[in-house]
């Protein structure tokens, strides 16, 4: 039996990736041990958003050549997509595999691991000239999804579920599509046999999640041939208009009607995927949790441009308002990036007087980071790193004041908490989880208490907001 020790970088649905391809390995005979151990075999998914991340993805797979040299380095995923050349040229890499062939790394292992016993039983030239090449499998990418099936995750009480891949955005200043390809929806009776799967374990809360999932659909074949549009003149159409179009309204109905499941969150929204119809529509059902990540990016319409993305800041505010006309007071997130290419002080000022209109719960502020191969990275009126830091600040500081506002509006109150995890805040130990708007709640522990209820939807009578932006509040 090998060993085989695993590392991720990067998102959400490279997380769940990773530990579908952990369930695999054990169910093929690996035993995983931690990434720190000395492992037969070390599998590192990696990341490409930024030039940052590709120096990450490259550090992890030199730390695990170095660490056992006599093992097998792994590279899967976006940075194998994006890098080709470099992997192949890579020592440290033994392995690389495609974002569409995760789902077979079991028995691609199995083929390596054959191939090589054979050429080690061989010709010592040819041993010598094959086993220090980089085996490249497959990174072409496919029209259809790669379905992979998770039966149980790291986390007690959310589960993570992939629902779509790639992306037909092209933003300017991302390399994504080109790592992940385009759009490529799951089907949904393989979504509603994973959740109720998930949900027979025990979790009560799912979190949708993808590279693009307001996209999720909009690839459907079967919707291109009724309506006699070939499946090429309706991806080149669904690029800038899904409205109506995309599936995923149709996808959280039907879970909502899973027997056991608790809670419903959405990933990262697209804002013009968000009519009255659809905000409508998710109010009416119970479990859909009221908190709302629309992706903002600038408060500025020609920093909006520059960056590919096809909202303006008026349809951005119509969206926010549909879903506060249909939830009391929804938790609204987003992300924003300061210092993009042409960005000037005017142009900020725009963005952060938006961003005080808007009032969101949390902001994600990201300093604009060049990425070679993408549309921004070689525009004109590049941001200096000192600009950038004194504009992420003062958006930093918003954020803070803008999220602990929100956070008091819920003290001296009653919420329900789904309990996730008991952890220490000064010197008290606290059991701590999440309102469905993903305020963090806290309730004290004694010092003798040894024994708590995770996983349970818990009434808690919200008292302060501590140090560290949790509320602490007294079980009902």
């Amino acid at each position: 039996m090998k060993s085989v020790a695993l590392h991720n970088l990067g998102c959400k649905v490279n997380s769940y990736e990773l530990e579908v391809m952990q369930q695999m390995l054990q169910e093929n005979g690996y035993e995983v041990v931690p990434f720190d151990q000395v492992a037969d075999i070390y599998i590192i998914n990696t990341c490409t958003v930024t030039n940052i991340a590709d120096r990450k993805s490259r550090q992890m797979l030199h730390r695990a050549k170095q660490k056992n040299p006599d093992a097998i380095v792994v590279a899967v995923g976006c940075y194998v997509q994006t890098g080709k050349e470099a992997v192949e040229k890579d020592e440290c890499i033994d392995l690389a595999i495609g974002n569409n062939r995760k789902k077979d790394l079991a028995s691609i292992l199995k083929e390596y691991l054959k191939e090589r016993e054979l050429l080690r039983t061989g010709e010592q030239e040819m041993m010598d000239k094959t086993l220090g090449d980089t085996t490249v499998i497959d990174i072409n990418h496919t029209y259809e999804y790669e379905e992979m099936q998770l039966v149980q995750t790291a986390e007690h009480t959310r589960a993570y579920i992939k629902i779509q891949d790639g992306c037909n955005q092209f933003c300017s200043y991302c390399v994504i599509p080109y790592a992940r390809g385009r759009v490529r929806s799951r089907h949904m009776e393989d979504i509603l046999t994973e959740v109720k799967g998930m949900v027979a374990a025990g979790y009560q809360e799912i979190v949708l999640t993808g590279i693009h999932i307001s996209s999720y659909g909009i690839d459907f074949e079967e919707e291109a041939f009724k309506e006699g549009k070939s499946v090429e003149v309706r991806r080149a159409e669904e690029r800038l208009d899904y409205s109506g179009r995309s599936k995923l309204i149709d996808l959280v109905e039907r879970l909502n009607e899973i027997d056991g499941l608790k809670r419903i969150r959405l990933g990262s929204l697209e804002p013009r995927i968000v009519t009255l119809e659809f905000a409508q529509r998710l109010a009416s059902m119970e479990k859909v949790c009221p908190h709302f990540h629309l992706s903002l990016q600038s408060g500025c319409d020609e920093t909006l441009k520059r960056m590919n993305r096809h909202y303006t800041t008026d349809e951005y505010a119509e969206s926010v308002g549909y879903l506060r006309s249909v939830y009391e007071d929804p938790a609204i997130t987003t992300d924003v990036i300061v210092g993009f290419p042409g960005e000037t002080e005017e142009e900020f000022a725009m963005t952060r007087e938006f961003l005080k209109k808007i009032k969101f719960y949390e902001m994600h502020v990201f300093k604009y980071s060049k990425r070679e191969g993408t549309k921004a990275a070689v525009m004109k009126d590049q941001v200096p790193d000192q600009i950038k830091t004194a504009r992420s600040n003062v958006l930093l500081e918003m954020e803070r004041e803008q999220s602990k506002e929100y956070r008091e509006k819920y003290l001296n109150k009653t919420v329900e908490v789904l309990t996730e995890e008991v952890k220490s805040i000064g010197k008290n130990r606290y059991l701590t989880g999440h309102t469905s708007n993903y305020i963090k709640i806290a309730i004290l522990l004694s010092t003798s208490q040894t024994e708590v209820e995770l996983n349970k939807l818990m009434r808690v009578h919200t008292i302060e907001i501590l140090p560290e932006g949790i509320v602490f509040g007294k079980e009902m």
